[in-house]
């Protein structure tokens, strides 16, 4: 597949923005939620990611997302998220809006990452607000000073993305002239309307999925063959 078009506008672009999903993490080795072997074939989210499993089965929630600390713990970012850091720090790229809660875009080094879903990186109090670091689910600490529980820092089923993120997320979609997605299907609302809002705004839109989207229709270019972090790095020869 040639990146002609992709390495042109890369070069010719004063503003781009990139998109992370889950396809950005599975490279890292973490598992995805909603493919064919997805954590969700497997678990109810309903039961254990949502707010009324915080509530109402907190014994469960707890145990599921003290595995999915460890699990993203036992994991590191990918080639791909160490040449995004240097894209912006080269100022080829001017920010991340990602999906994915892992924390490994600002691990690699990036600094102007809009995490819509939250990060697993954190846990703040449900009573005081107050935050800490994920290591206390670790080791088995669930519970803040004040008495409340530590949560970690995501986004729960039944919640709204986090205004700031998404204030962030709007603005920069708005002002890029590249956008583009990486590793996302693009299924999952709101988070999937900030490419269209690119779009809608002259931006060139560039998806780059192992899977067709619904939203191929309305990209300049559309990559399907390789994975993620080999692209970039043969980009990084152009950048």
């Amino acid at each position: 597949m040639t990146f002609i078009l992709l390495e042109k506008w890369l070069l010719e672009s004063n503003y781009t923005v990139v998109f992370t999903g889950a396809g950005m993490s599975t490279e890292s080795g973490l598992p995805d939620f909603r493919s064919s072997a997805g954590m969700w074939k497997k678990k109810d989210p309903a039961r254990l990611a949502s707010t009324e499993a915080l509530n109402n089965n907190v014994h469960e929630f707890i145990d599921f997302y003290r595995n999915r600390v460890l699990g993203v713990k036992e994991y590191q970012p990918h080639k791909g998220h160490i040449i995004l850091a240097e894209w912006e720090k080269q100022g080829v790229i001017q920010s991340i809006i990602t999906q994915n809660v892992d924390g490994f875009h600002q691990l690699a080094g990036s600094k102007k990452v809009a995490e819509l879903h939250g990060t697993l990186q954190k846990l703040h109090c449900q009573t005081c607000g107050n935050t800490t670091n994920s290591e206390e689910y670790i080791n088995e600490e669930y519970y803040c000073v004040c008495g409340g529980l530590l949560r970690p820092s995501i986004v729960l089923f039944g919640e709204s993305l986090p205004e700031k993120a998404f204030q962030i997320a709007l603005e920069e979609a708005q002002k890029s002239e590249l956008f583009i997605v990486l590793g996302s299907s693009l299924t999952v609302t709101p988070a999937n309307q900030f490419p269209l809002i690119a779009k809608e705004q002259g931006s060139k839109l560039v998806i780059i999925n192992q899977d067709p989207t619904d939203f191929d229709i309305y990209a300049d270019q559309v990559i399907r063959d390789k994975k993620i972090g080999e692209i970039l790095q043969e980009l990084t020869k152009i950048t």
